[in-house]
């Protein structure tokens, strides 16, 4: 699994609140379906900034980009390649 991914779920299992382990969540899982709620995506969304010294600009900053472990890695990437 990559570092990013690993890392992902490090934040995921942190802040996320999630209702089951996020080691048997899959990276295309729906995140909300597992239990994360919009003020729980909001602190992973800090922490992802922290995590990856990255910023999300405002139109990174709806449900699907924080859908799935996938959806965030493709994000956390697309701003890591914009640096």
């Amino acid at each position: 699994m990559p570092q990013d991914k690993l890392k992902i779920r490090s934040v995921l299992r942190d802040h996320g609140r999630l209702s089951q382990d996020v080691s048997l969540i899959t990276d295309d899982a729906d995140l909300y379906k597992s239990g994360m709620t919009s003020h729980a995506s909001v602190n992973v969304m800090l922490a992802l900034e922290g995590q990856f010294d990255i910023e999300f600009p405002d139109h990174f900053l709806k449900r699907s980009i924080f859908s799935s472990i996938d959806s965030i890695h493709r994000a956390v990437n697309e701003l890591h390649a914009s640096l």
